[in-house]
């Protein structure tokens, strides 16, 4: 091969080096860009009932189709959860089984990530105020607008919920299966709408909480074992209001269906 032509060899074999190169670094520029999902914290992962929990660095998404992990005369006689109950309920009043059946809903709880004091303290509403680990919703101390739940609580089954007309089984009062099966009477129970956590009637050292443990919002700040650097919380009591006194100690979310 004379010069010139082992001349432009060399340089077509330069430049396609060089083109080579070139290509490298883009592909290795390309390929080192990555995307992230915000981490669901990891007691937000003590909702075992919940069919998913997300969260996009602002909210706890919690959906749920309300179907109680624990037997119930409430189930249809044909479901493997149905139990017949005929013996006593919360407060020791006798079971009286109100007309309603157990039906399965579609809901997503909206609760904040980082939940904070709210001034305000909006009452809670009748309906869904909260979310038990085991998916099933909280509900406040009225059976209807300013009701007591006097002529309610002997419709409680023997794990203290019920449904109401359109079939949403819930919790006014403490879950019974949490704190005794599931969990115990100190146990993490679930959130409400404004993130806050819920504990069932007992502290950990075994002291009984009542109403007048708590604020007017039926909670108060100490460390727990979920929080060890201590948060607000609300605790079931044996008394009214059971769960929720004056309103949500936070900035509620929301729960569509």
């Amino acid at each position: 091969m004379n010069f010139k032509y082992r001349t432009l060899a060399s340089i077509l074999i330069a430049l396609t080096v060089v083109s080579c190169s070139k290509n490298d670094d883009i592909t290795e520029t390309t390929t080192t860009s990555t995307s992230s999902t915000p981490s669901v914290p990891a007691v937000y992962k003590k909702i075992y009932g919940a069919t998913i929990v997300t969260s996009d660095g602002t909210w706890i998404y919690i959906k749920t189709k309300d179907l109680p992990d624990h037997k119930s005369s409430y189930y249809a006689t044909s479901d493997s959860l149905y139990e017949a109950y005929s013996g006593t309920t919360f407060g020791g009043n006798k079971f009286t089984k109100n007309p309603n059946s157990i039906v399965e809903q579609s809901g997503t709880f909206k609760i904040p990530l980082n939940p904070a004091v709210n001034a305000s303290h909006t009452a809670t509403p009748l309906g869904p105020i909260g979310i038990a680990l085991n998916g099933v919703p909280f509900f406040n101390q009225y059976a209807g607008p300013s009701q007591p739940l006097t002529s309610e609580i002997g419709s409680f089954d023997k794990y203290y919920g019920h449904p109401q007309q359109s079939g949403m089984y819930h919790y006014h009062v403490e879950p019974l299966y949490l704190t005794t099966v599931k969990s115990t009477k100190s146990g993490l129970m679930g959130f409400l709408l404004d993130g806050f956590p819920v504990y069932g009637p007992q502290e950990e050292n075994g002291t009984t909480i009542t109403s007048n443990d708590l604020d007017v919002y039926h909670g108060h700040t100490h460390a727990t074992v979920d929080y060890p650097n201590g948060i607000y919380h609300y605790h079931f009591t044996a008394d009214a209001p059971y769960l929720n006194g004056s309103g949500f100690y936070g900035t509620p979310g929301t729960v569509t269906q």
